[in-house]
């Protein structure tokens, strides 16, 4: 927990009581459920959960703006985007039920209001737009946009100066060089290791693709 106060100080005391809480929750799930490599689980808080605020601290969401969490897994980058941003509603989809389950009992045990969940793979989703997807480490980036653009909203009314225009923004690590090519799209990149200087985040960065 120390790691998200070095670099984030101004929580409410309802989002700090919700992020401590996630330690014991997913310690407990992952006993379960494995939705957190084994590896990873003592480092929670940077690896997962730091990681995930990693788009906050980039990008601005406005209070009534919608999130689509694309393969939303255990529950990030959504759950601590949701604490983050308690006025922004997060839609976890997940073709994997049993991961959903996770996701709406941490949700539950911390009283996040402003989740709900879909067990379906996005590609079926076609009744629902959003302002943003957001997703980490799920697909290449070409299937990430083919997915997202149709769902994402056109809709650029009333932002906030410092709120991204509505589209997609995804964790992705390592030489994305072709992957970005193979994608057609042309990304704003920003290296988490700028924003958080600590040496698991080399190498690991936010792109966005605007719609």
């Amino acid at each position: 927990m120390e790691i998200i106060l070095k670099y984030f100080a101004d929580f409410t005391d309802t989002q700090l009581k919700q992020l401590e809480a996630l330690d014991a929750l997913y310690k407990d799930w992952n006993e379960k459920i494995n939705v957190i490599s084994r590896k990873d689980i003592g480092s929670l808080y940077e690896r997962h959960v730091l990681h995930s605020l990693s788009i906050a601290a980039a990008y601005n969401f406005d209070a009534g703006n919608t999130v689509l969490d694309l393969g939303c897994g255990g529950g990030f980058p959504g759950i601590p985007l949701a604490i983050f941003f308690p006025e922004v509603q997060f839609h976890m989809v997940d073709s994997i039920a049993k991961k959903l389950k996770v996701v709406e009992a941490v949700a539950n045990a911390i009283g996040l209001k402003n989740i709900t969940t879909q067990h379906t793979r996005v590609e079926a989703i076609k009744d629902k737009k959003f302002d943003y997807v957001v997703s980490r480490a799920v697909a290449p980036l070409k299937d990430l946009w083919r997915w997202s653009k149709p769902i994402i909203s056109k809709n650029n009314a009333q932002r906030s100066e410092d709120t991204p225009a509505p589209g997609l923004i995804c964790l992705k690590g390592g030489d994305l060089a072709l992957e970005i090519q193979q994608s057609g799209t042309r990304p704003y990149i920003t290296s988490i290791i700028d924003l958080f200087p600590e040496p698991y985040f080399e190498e690991k960065y936010i792109l966005y693709v605007p719609k």
